[in-house]
């Protein structure tokens, strides 16, 4: 297994209170990795701090072989290492057109061919090139995310973060948004790093998960561990239990 994302005791304090303590993953190359928990749990957090958003206070982070400390990020990190949001509608500039959505990193990295990169990204994610002079509020949800996709494509990326990328959508798009997004890693090679709260789509994207409880992981497991509730911990059951919903005797 070649290792192309290490995080190491990881530790997140934000003012006294211990957001993630001592948590530690390491994913491989090509591999699609679920982190799954309750809302608080840390899920979020830890994935911002591998892109750089929060400061760790302790921990290593190990990117494509290169290390990195809990401050510092070179511009070939954040070429290599990109993140799509939860939020379609938070996470796009509502004055900029896609044209300038998708442009803005080419220029901030200096890479060649804009215009062909913008149109094979649009391409990728179901787009056309009559989308490039829209604005996002003339977007409907699953497009807004489609551009954030292909925004964290465009750079050509390694590493794949994705922060319950489909939780703000209808249930008819978010099937389209996890196909494409599957689809991506097969064309690219990708590495993903997923958070959801929903272990139907963990289970459907995921090689490999944690589980995540008050800022610490209770258990890891592949995804076949977790389709025949082969797991350990009481709490990865009670989620089980929780995601299939209420059911009368």
């Amino acid at each position: 297994m070649t290792v192309v994302l290490s995080a190491k005791d990881i530790v997140v304090d934000f003012d006294g209170y211990l957001a993630l303590d001592r948590v530690s993953i390491e994913v491989a190359k090509g591999e699609s990795f679920g982190l799954v928990g309750e809302s608080g749990s840390g899920k979020s957090t830890l994935l911002r701090a591998i892109a750089g958003l929060n400061h760790f206070e302790e921990g290593a982070l190990m990117v494509d072989g290169r290390t990195y400390s809990r401050k510092s990020r070179d511009k070939s990190f954040y070429r290599d290492v990109q993140m799509v949001f939860q939020d379609p509608y938070g996470s796009l500039h509502p004055r900029q057109t896609v044209d300038a959505i998708l442009l803005e990193p080419l220029v901030i990295h200096g890479v060649d061919n804009k215009e062909a990169r913008i149109a094979r990204a649009l391409d990728e994610v179901g787009l056309g090139t009559g989308f490039r002079f829209r604005y996002s509020h003339q977007l409907s949800g699953g497009q807004r995310q489609r551009i954030a996709i292909a925004r964290a494509l465009i750079l050509e990326p390694k590493i794949l973060l994705l922060d319950e990328p489909t939780s703000a959508l209808d249930a008819s798009i978010q099937a389209e948004i996890l196909n494409l997004l599957e689809q991506a890693r097969k064309d690219r090679n990708l590495t993903f790093v997923m958070v959801s709260h929903d272990l139907g789509v963990i289970s459907h994207m995921c090689d490999r998960l944690a589980v995540m409880k008050s800022g610490r992981i209770v258990e890891s497991m592949d995804v076949h561990q977790l389709e025949t509730r082969e797991f350990s911990a009481d709490y990865t059951r009670q989620l089980m239990v929780a995601s299939e919903g209420f059911r009368r005797d």
